[in-house]
């Protein structure tokens, strides 16, 4: 298996010794890669992500962050959820920057540039002292990703974070998201069942059967239509493919089987 920034060699998970992961999973993903997890709700995604993160661990074999085996949580991996996980005793600007009061190796001043850069990156500047049940609810994931991103965090863990928004809002923050990807270099790994979604976002999308989870396929999105994603591309003829072959290849997958 070739090299990557995140790799996982033969992993396999069970609880109670029921199987999540039960054929040898094994995927190498490269530095600031967008990768998608698709598939039936409850196949696995989530479990393989949180092995990343460093909350579950495999039953065997193991995963691998810059060469080292993950052992634990730390800073260089940052999660997202779905649920909107900001604090509402401080404003958007101290929600920020909670993650920088663990790190020892920056001055006070270097903390505040970090904090002031990701406000500007996700457009919240405007509303650093303002508190987060003042704003929507796309803002407050805002205030989540960039509280992940100014921790310092290499990989960016992504639990279907848009999937409580509706429509319109969602499509913003997904062209948002990949604008900050782009623009911060950063590994993200993230959850979904929403094929549309999977097709906008990703470099690579891994396609699971259902549970316990498999590999069914990978496509390499950024070959089929580029790595720059506006509104109008979900308009294309090209877009249109890529949906339908990745919504079959779910389907063939067994998700009409559950």
């Amino acid at each position: 298996m070739p090299a990557g920034h995140v790799t996982f060699d033969r992993v396999t998970k069970q609880f109670d010794r029921l199987p999540v992961i039960e054929e040898p999973f094994s995927l190498s993903i490269a530095r600031d890669e967008f990768i998608v997890f698709l598939g039936p709700s409850g196949c696995g995604k989530t479990t393989l992500m949180r092995m990343i993160g460093g909350l579950d661990t495999p039953s065997t074999g193991n995963i691998r962050l810059g060469g080292e085996i993950v052992a634990g949580p730390d800073w260089r991996r940052g999660m997202v959820s779905q649920s909107y996980s900001s604090f509402p005793w401080l404003t958007v600007a101290e929600n920020v920057a909670f993650g920088l009061r663990y790190r020892q190796d920056l001055s006070p001043q270097e903390k505040r540039e970090r904090r002031d850069h990701y406000l500007k990156l996700v457009g919240l500047e405007d509303f650093a002292d303002t508190f987060p049940n003042k704003v929507s609810g796309g803002m407050r994931q805002r205030v989540a990703i960039a509280r992940t991103l100014a921790a310092g965090s290499e990989v960016l863990l992504m639990d279907e974070p848009f999937g409580a928004l509706d429509a319109m809002r969602r499509e913003k923050l997904q062209v948002e998201l990949r604008r900050l990807q782009r623009q911060d270099a950063k590994t993200i790994v993230f959850v979904t069942h929403d094929v549309d979604e999977a097709a906008f976002l990703a470099d690579r999308v891994v396609v699971f059967s259902k549970r316990p989870a498999r590999i069914a396929t990978i496509v390499n999105v950024t070959e089929r239509i580029g790595a720059d994603r506006t509104t109008e591309l979900r308009e294309s003829a090209e877009f249109f493919r890529l949906r339908t072959e990745l919504l079959q290849a779910v389907r063939s997958s067994g998700e009409d089987d559950e």
